[in-house]
């Protein structure tokens, strides 16, 4: 059996300089990401992104990522194109908006449409399943290692037992199997899941790419001092990650309801260095002190919150934010449950099938106009963070 060290020896001296070439890349992914303690990578890591398992579940999500792609850009585009056909025969101009009602009468019933929702959904249960069924089939050395991790630094990791989970985190957001908070590999799972969603949508983000650049065009407060950053509803941590990066030498706070999620964000950050601190803690009730923080943040947080958690934040943020302090919160244009035929259905979709149960009361939230409302001033001239996004910068009043 020839291995690939012997074909590459076999081919010449060209060879031999592209073997070179790998083996230097090889060895400064390793000076770049050292192994601690009680880490557990059988494969090895990709930059800041640990192989999966086996190659079996990566080719999985390689798969899964792939057909992901493909349903975006060509099933949904056809799809797209239907509804353009059938509001033309209803004698409808096709750049009209629609009601929720109009979409669901031209759709229910044709079978292209139905087949671009299907096999997206049938996507999204496949890559759920194969990567819950991994780590809980390796449940004792996964857990073993974030409890090497959790007292381990650099950045802390503080759980709250007694903290009481509000009904609305409650469900199984984008159908993650127990959602953020009920299953302990929550946060290996919407990692891994995740990226998937960012291939077949946006673009790659296995090196946080997204939420570097995010983070990196966030404006700093005209003072230009940034000593202490607050991320809310943090997931794993990857702005908050990325917001330490930019500034070493602040105090980065990333808190989020889900312990799987931060528990997760902690040891990624730990593993790869990065001094961020995390908590278990609600984004409406902090337990910070009154203008602690220079700059507070949220990605992609409040479309999965109910209108009365989504108003209850924003003044949480302003009571912690100081006078002059940066309040940016990313997440998607708001204001209206009416709109283009695809764009209602897809929303209508993904809420109905895809269990973002907050998205469609979210939609409804002129989400711009409620933060500028409770004391902070919106900069107009703030670019978005990412295509469909709303552009927001606001400072805090005094």
């Amino acid at each position: 059996m020839i291995g690939r060290r012997s074909l590459f020896t076999a081919a010449g001296a060209a060879s031999a300089a592209v073997s070179s070439f790998f083996a230097g890349r090889a060895a400064e992914a390793k000076e770049k990401i050292k192994k601690v303690a009680g880490d557990v990578e059988f494969r090895g890591a990709d930059g800041r992104m640990e192989r999966l398992g086996s190659l079996d579940l990566e080719s999985q999500m390689d798969f899964t990522a792939g057909f992901r792609e493909f349903n975006n850009k060509n099933i949904s585009r056809a799809a797209g194109m239907r509804f353009q056909q059938l509001l033309k025969e209803k004698g409808m101009d096709p750049k009209a908006p629609v009601t929720f009602e109009q979409m669901h009468a031209l759709a229910e019933n044709d079978q292209l449409i139905g087949m671009s929702a299907k096999t997206w959904l049938a996507n999204q249960q496949v890559t759920w399943k194969s990567l819950q069924d991994y780590f809980h089939a390796n449940a004792d050395m996964y857990l073993a290692e974030m409890e090497a991790a959790d007292k381990d630094g650099p950045g802390s990791l503080t759980l709250d037992a007694s903290i009481e989970i509000p009904d609305y985190a409650k469900h199984e957001i984008h159908i993650q199997p127990g959602g953020y908070v009920g299953d302990p590999f929550a946060g290996h799972m919407y990692h891994y899941g995740t990226n998937s969603f960012y291939i077949g949508a946006i673009g790659h983000n296995e090196q946080d790419q997204i939420h570097k650049l995010t983070a990196n065009n966030i404006p700093m407060p005209a003072d230009g001092k940034v000593k202490r950053i607050l991320e809310v509803g943090c997931g794993l941590g990857q702005m908050g990650c990325a917001l330490k990066e930019r500034f070493p030498d602040a105090e980065v706070w990333s808190t989020d309801i889900g312990a799987p999620m931060v528990r997760y964000g902690h040891m990624r950050a730990r593993d790869l260095g990065i001094g961020v601190n995390f908590a278990q803690g609600l984004a409406e009730k902090t337990g910070f002190p009154d203008g602690h923080f220079d700059m507070t943040v949220s990605y992609i947080m409040h479309h999965e919150l109910p209108q009365p958690a989504t108003r209850a934040v924003i003044e949480e943020a302003y009571r912690v934010t100081r006078s002059g302090g940066v309040y940016y919160p990313v997440d998607f244009n708001s204001g209206g449950n009416v709109g283009p035929a695809y764009g209602m259905f897809r929303r209508w979709w993904d809420h109905r099938w895809n269990n973002e149960v907050w998205s469609r009361e979210y939609h409804g939230l002129n989400f711009t106009a409620e933060i500028a409302q409770r004391g902070f001033t919106l900069n107009d001239k703030t670019p978005a963070a990412l295509p469909g996004f709303g552009a927001r910068h606001f400072v805090r009043n005094a």
